[in-house]
């Protein structure tokens, strides 16, 4: 195990495997793109819809039917079956396969912020004559901030963290680092594969630090003194 972590050290240490074509730094750049690509994939499917649903107090039951039948889904069985369709290797089979583990968290937040937004704000400003689209837009929306920053937080780090598969169907990304290591074995490549573990472990916690104070200066200073 001492070998295995002294080979990681050496290899992050080592200059070129960052700077050479297809480094770290490569792949860093191919694994946030796919994840920002299939993040915003599920923010186009899961807000509109949970958004909507809260504001309409219906649809609770289809809210977490969708979140269950999403999160039961195996990420590696859609990442091998959908490049076998017309979507056919790479990012444009991998990007919808992320966006489905994204969708659960960000449709569950955006649902409950809105519908457990306070009886009283939405009754006070539709007593001021305002509209059920500007209740909405002014009030509910506002107030579901917090909870859709954090499902947008939880999406993101899940998704970050599972874009390693990626390199099984050719998709790029850090994974690539861990499957390379894999092919030269573990008595040579295991450090490679535990520098690519650490690399990812790394890149979630950064996310998820850089999200948690964007999601703090996204939160109404009202509802920041309240929490």
């Amino acid at each position: 195990m001492s070998d295995t972590l002294e080979q990681a050290l050496n290899w992050i240490n080592d200059p070129l495997n960052w700077t050479n074509p297809n480094g770290v730094i490569d792949r860093l750049i191919e694994h946030l793109w796919l994840s920002a690509l299939a993040v915003l994939l599920g923010c186009l499917i899961a807000w509109p819809l949970g958004v909507w649903m809260g504001h309409r107090g219906r649809g609770g039951g289809l809210t977490v039917m969708v979140s269950n039948v999403s999160r039961a889904i195996p990420t590696l069985a859609l990442l091998s079956l959908l490049p076998l369709t017309a979507l056919g290797f790479g990012a444009p089979s991998v990007v919808p396969a992320l966006a489905v583990f994204a969708i659960p968290p960000l449709l569950a937040t955006a649902y409950t912020g809105v519908r457990e937004c306070d009886p009283a704000a939405r009754d006070a400003a539709r007593g001021m004559g305002l509209s059920g689209a500007q209740v909405l837009w002014r009030v509910e929306l506002p107030l579901a901030v917090p909870q859709m920053a954090a499902g947008f937080r939880t999406a993101s780090v899940q998704v970050v963290a599972t874009a390693t598969l990626a390199a099984l169907v050719n998709g790029g990304g850090l994974g690539v680092i861990i499957s390379q290591g894999f092919g030269l074995g573990m008595s040579v490549g295991g450090g490679q594969i535990l520098a690519g573990g650490v690399l990812v472990a790394g890149l979630a916690l950064l996310i998820e630090g850089l999200l948690a104070v964007l999601e703090k200066l996204l939160t109404p200073r009202a509802l920041n003194n309240r929490a």
